[in-house]
């Protein structure tokens, strides 16, 4: 069974239609430059709405753990992303579960990159080099750049769409997949019949 987490969640009220389709996860996105990126308040709310057996994801870049740990308590994320240049040793001080979203670039070898998270954290998430663009790109990289057999969980992200994610899952066999742009009416404002679409094909 793959999993699947819906990131970029702004508004409260989308929570329990995107919810009833069967998502695992949500991402909530706490980085003031990305427009997906919601405030406190904002997460507290969505966090209320979201059902039983549904994990909150709070997404961070650059961010000191401090500031993460005290936001994760506010909020009550259940885990943590982590995106820019965090080290193994900075993730480990989350009060929280963890995984580390990784960007790979065109020709790169993803068994270097992901060596030294290997048997850290819940898994690695997979995004999309883009300079200067943390995540949420919209772009795919070549999926035959990621490793098979592995004996890490891969999390795969960038440019996923409902109509490229049943391929991407054939072709990657990842332990879950993570869309945000791809299911969007506008940047934040998912598009719930592109939800549903998305989740057929991560099924299909």
């Amino acid at each position: 069974m793959i999993r699947t987490k819906i990131c970029g969640i702004t508004q409260p009220e989308q929570v329990t239609p995107i919810c009833a389709l069967g998502v695992d996860a949500i991402g909530l996105v706490f980085y003031d430059p990305s427009p997906r990126s919601v405030s406190i308040e904002q997460a507290i709310a969505i966090r209320k709405a979201v059902p039983a057996y549904v994990s909150v994801v709070g997404l961070f870049v650059d961010q000191t753990v401090e500031r993460i740990n005290r936001i994760a308590a506010q909020v009550q994320l259940d885990s943590i992303q982590f995106h820019g240049a965090h080290s193994v040793q900075q993730c480990q001080g989350a009060d929280r579960p963890w995984y580390r979203a990784l960007r790979v670039a065109a020709g790169q070898s993803v068994a270097e990159l992901v060596e030294p998270w290997v048997e850290q954290g819940q898994g690695v998430l997979l995004d999309t080099y883009v300079k200067g663009v943390p995540g949420g790109t919209g772009a795919a990289f070549n999926w035959d750049q990621v490793p098979k057999p592995r004996t890490w969980n891969l999390i795969l992200a960038g440019g996923l769409t409902p109509d490229n994610v049943a391929t991407a899952v054939q072709q990657t066999t990842p332990w879950a997949v993570d869309v945000s742009g791809g299911v969007e009416a506008s940047p934040g404002v998912k598009d719930i019949d592109k939800v549903r679409a998305f989740m057929q094909g991560v099924h299909s």
